[in-house]
């Protein structure tokens, strides 16, 4: 399904999701919501661009292979574990640091749950998109009567 409006839509609709996703992710450890949510938030985001303009403009869009994603996925989400061994900790422990950004304004408070919430985001929107990029070529191959 290749119409103007439906390509127009996609556009203007893609990174409002991209947004939310992220959304999600920051607030997922103190409130619904997460790495994995939000990761298939933000691959839902390509697929619809892929669906109305075709997968190679979903792939320039991205600039990255999505299995590289999941590969830089897991390596953050495993480096979040680092902190809390080093601290002398069960590696996952959660641990958080108060940053002052303003004078008047309360601490913001960012711990290790983010750095494994970023790593499942990153490891699901590449798994997502290899899955979701991989069907969309096989059916251009497809003859024109299927």
């Amino acid at each position: 399904m290749r119409s103007v409006i439906f390509k127009a839509g996609a556009r203007a609709v893609a990174p409002l999701l991209v947004l939310v996703s992220a959304l999600l992710v920051v607030r997922g450890h103190n409130e619904p919501g997460g790495g994995f949510v939000g990761g298939l938030l933000c691959a839902s985001a390509f697929a619809l661009v892929a669906l109305a303009e075709g997968v190679g403009a979903a792939r320039r869009l991205l600039r990255i292979e999505p299995l590289r994603l999941v590969g830089i996925g897991l390596l953050v989400a495993l480096g979040s574990a680092i902190p809390a061994a080093i601290a002398g900790f069960a590696p996952f422990t959660g641990l958080w640091v108060s940053l002052q950004l303003w004078d008047k304004a309360s601490p913001v408070k960012l711990g290790t749950p983010l750095v494994f919430d970023l790593g499942v985001y990153l490891t699901v929107v590449g798994i997502a998109l290899a899955m979701i990029f991989t069907l969309e070529e096989s059916d251009d191959d497809a003859p024109a009567g299927l």
